[in-house]
């Protein structure tokens, strides 16, 4: 008979025995528990553990199972052998990765914090947790239908703080030069009838476009010739597209990238606006409320 992985996460109360019970209910039923992670509170506790199962069993027969050992706010999801991994590894690796590529952070945390990908294409959203993390006006938000524990949030506090610590510390390194354009002229923004454009001695080096929908959201598409970037084009062109926003009934713009874009993060810090970055299953989005630009 095969046997099947869940990371099942269960609130219990803060009682001597509330955990035997559990792991007494699993011997029982013929559950092997592979691994286990406790996130202590104030009166009850938080525990994860990944489990093995006959391969007959099924997410809710799990769920009833821990729910009728005394665990509430259950949640249950099939998961792989990677779930064993050392926690305080994971988080030194994490680090580490943050360290070399502060731009990974949205990225990283996802995966560390196994945030569900897109929600909202699930019908799930309004059943999830969140958990915001802020590096200066950037806001990385990650959700996921099992609750984030006071201990994750200060864990993400901490790695959100080392990022904002690490791009202040940052040197400004030098761009590339730019080839076959003259490096004399900065670029020049010019506002055209759907889009904004980064002109240097009349050749196009960076464009921002732009769809309306029904919701005034404005869906926003930002390119900058690889010879000119890292100066601060794209930010600039998503600054100014939010200066026309204002002009307009736009309420928010929304652009979307590649989810291990590394350009995301300095991009957002770049133009000073507040905006709100949450993973997906293969991209990133980054939200900007046009009602917060009053400054711009």
């Amino acid at each position: 008979m095969g046997r099947m992985l869940w990371r099942v996460r269960t609130t219990l109360d803060d009682r001597p025995g509330a955990l035997a019970e559990l792991t007494t209910a699993c011997g029982s039923a013929g559950v092997n528990i592979l691994g286990l992670q406790v996130f202590p509170g104030v009166d009850r506790v938080t525990d994860e553990l990944v489990l093995r199962t006959p391969d007959s069993w099924d997410l809710a027969d799990l769920a009833d199972l821990v729910e009728r050992a005394g665990g509430t706010r259950v949640s249950v999801l099939p998961c792989t052998e990677a779930a064993l991994a050392d926690q305080p590894t994971r988080y030194v690796l994490a680090a580490r990765s943050i360290l070399a590529e502060p731009a990974s952070f949205p990225d990283v945390v996802a995966q560390l914090f196994d945030a569900e990908a897109d929600p909202d294409a699930t019908g799930l959203s309004p059943l999830m947790d969140g958990m915001d993390l802020e590096i200066g006006d950037v806001v990385v938000q990650l959700r996921r239908t099992a609750p984030f524990t006071a201990a994750e949030h200060a864990r993400g506090s901490a790695l959100a703080e080392l990022v904002t610590d690490v791009l202040d510390a940052a040197a400004v390194t030098a761009a590339p030069e730019p080839q076959d354009v003259s490096t004399d002229q900065e670029p020049v923004l010019e506002v055209r009838d759907g889009e904004v454009r980064a002109v240097v001695a009349g050749v196009v080096v960076g464009q921002a476009t732009w769809e309306g929908d029904d919701k005034h959201a404005w869906y926003v598409e930002l390119a900058v010739d690889p010879a000119w970037r890292r100066r601060g084009i794209g930010s600039r062109l998503l600054l100014e597209t939010a200066r026309v926003a204002r002009t307009s009934e736009a309420q928010e713009l929304v652009v979307r990238t590649a989810a291990d874009n590394p350009a995301v993060l300095p991009l957002v810090l770049g133009t000073g606006l507040r905006g709100r970055i949450r993973m997906g299953s293969d991209d990133l989005t980054v939200r900007i409320p046009v009602r917060r630009l009053a400054t711009v």
